[in-house]
């Protein structure tokens, strides 16, 4: 029987809200099981936000700075690699659930191709089960055949007020769609109809879920299992003004991000949110993350069921985090750590079994997963890939070199609006920050507005700049050079182990050796 691979990506959940790890209150039995079996990387970051950055860097094996997917429906430059494309290669039919919320390359697609009429599509070369794209209506066009009355706004579907008189903005009502009618079981049930037609052949399956992700309004059952008056509140200033002393951006930030984007039933800013009412927006979170672990579990019963557990490698990750009121904050935005500390387990069948259940340390980024995949299908990474494999760690072994901290983007311009630009006083092209982050540490470079410097064992909470204070000139000097290092390393390195002279050579191993016409090229697009 050949090698099998399931990649689990769900969307916006934060990568301390895990029960193994310690969470006092989310409840994620599931995911914990799996963790028992396999390596949790404790300290594993995005790359960018929202999706499409994160989902780009994901699925390349790329900084932001390299396949410059800035916001959601910024193309992806066609010239790179991907994930579904290498696994062809390979010999797989990539299956997926879910969506990646790709833009095709503009120099290569026609302007009038439908996947520009959204902010992403679907990346090429996936076998697709099932996808919320469009528009999400292949799921609301499901719910209609179930007798959902779908109103012509389809998502209105998950306000809870939807059918009442008035509506008040409360955050306490479960979701109007069953459990097994929402999303989450939707997307599973593809799945699982998908590894029950592959049983006893190699196969790869990306199984996706939307959830956590907004709107946060789960459903009755899952809801009922979280006491929201009981919840942890949020990490934040004093009040919202003093929030926004931090930096020009925050302040930006906490004026435009709305409450409807989050709360179907709500409006007015994120940042009027109170302790209480956090809570309760909380409890929804905590719900669908329960909701999605339930789901979770029943695919990893049907491996076990099946036997191809023993098989198969088993990654469950994220695209990013979620601010979840944390600086008065909703969404995956800005430069704080919640947006980009993500969930990480890796089940290597053929790795230690003395290291099943162990928790690592060392910083891991997402552009580490296609290396560790690929490697583990004994297939070439691509020289392209920022990342690095995980299967060491897997088998107990610290690879030589790691990283000291990790990498993170965050790209502000709106390419429709030119608001951002005027209120901050910047061009388009310079609304952008990049992070670097060690363990004592952290460093936001901006291309036009003042830097952030925050010393996290003092400071957890990144709620003190250090940046202008000049007693840590040195600090700020320090992690600028550092960040300068990894950039000047990852710059675009696709062709630069290649060279001519006397016939096309490559490095392999530390030694250049010629490259025949058989040989693993750079890969293009095809």
């Amino acid at each position: 029987m050949g090698k099998s691979v399931l990649l689990i990506v769900v969307d916006q959940w934060r990568g301390d809200t895990l029960a193994h790890l310690g969470h006092p209150h989310v409840k994620t039995p599931n995911i914990s099981r799996l963790a028992a079996r396999g390596t949790t990387f404790r300290n594993h970051y995005c790359q960018g936000v929202p999706c499409g950055p994160a989902r780009a860097s994901l699925l390349t094996g790329t900084y932001l700075m390299t396949h410059r997917v800035v916001r959601n429906g910024a193309p992806l430059d066609a010239m790179l690699t991907t994930l579904p494309r290498e696994l062809r290669r390979a010999g797989y039919d990539p299956a997926l659930t879910g969506y990646t919320t790709t833009t095709p390359d503009p120099r290569f697609t026609a302007a009038t191709d439908p996947r520009y009429r959204s902010n992403g599509d679907l990346m090429d070369d996936w076998r697709v089960l099932r996808s919320l794209t469009p528009n999400k209506d292949p799921y609301f066009s499901w719910l209609r055949q179930l007798g959902y009355a779908v109103p012509e706004n389809q998502e209105d579907l998950w306000s809870p007020e939807l059918r009442a008189e008035s509506v008040e903005g409360r955050l306490d009502l479960p979701s109007l769609i069953m459990s097994q009618h929402s999303d989450t079981a939707w997307m599973t049930d593809g799945a699982l109809d998908y590894l029950r037609h592959a049983r006893g052949r190699p196969w790869f399956l990306h199984y996706g879920l939307y959830r956590p992700h907004p709107p946060f309004c789960a459903s009755e059952e899952y809801l009922k299992l979280y006491d929201a008056a009981a919840l942890d509140g949020p990490v934040r200033a004093g009040d919202r003004a003093a929030e926004a002393q931090q930096h020009p951006l925050l302040r930006m930030l906490l004026d435009r991000i709305n409450q409807k984007k989050f709360m179907q039933n709500r409006e007015g800013p994120a940042a009027a949110l109170d302790e209480s009412e956090i809570r309760q927006v909380r409890a929804h979170y905590y719900g669908l993350i329960t909701e999605a672990d339930h789901n979770i579990g029943r695919v990893l019963d049907e491996l076990e069921e099946s036997g191809e557990i023993d098989n198969t490698l088993i990654v469950f990750t994220c695209d990013h985090g979620e601010q979840l009121g944390d600086h008065h904050l909703l969404g995956k935005t800005g430069y704080f750590r919640e947006s980009y500390h993500i969930p990480l387990i890796v089940c290597d069948p053929a790795g230690d079994p003395a290291q099943r259940g162990a928790v690592v340390e060392a910083f891991t980024e997402s552009v580490d997963v296609m290396p560790t995949i690929l490697e583990w299908l004994g297939q070439p990474v691509p020289r392209q890939c920022d990342g690095r494999s995980l299967l060491p760690f897997c088998a107990g072994e610290q690879p030589e070199r790691w990283r000291d901290g990790v990498l993170y983007e965050f790209d502000f311009r709106d390419v429709l609006d030119p608001s951002v630009e005027q209120r901050l006083g910047i061009e388009m092209d310079a609304c952008n920050l990049a992070v670097y982050q060690t363990e004592r540490w952290k460093y936001v470079h901006f291309a036009a507005l003042p830097p952030l410097l925050f010393d996290l064992e003092n400071d957890p909470h990144e709620l003190d700049n250090l940046a202008g204070d000049p007693a840590f000139a040195e600090f700020v000097a320090e992690m600028a050079q550092r960040m300068l290092s990894r950039r000047l390393a990852h710059a675009n390195r696709s062709l630069t182990g290649y060279f001519a002279e006397g016939g096309l050579h490559h490095r392999v191993g530390g030694v250049a050796m010629p490259v025949g016409e058989r040989e693993h090229l750079p890969r293009a697009a095809e």
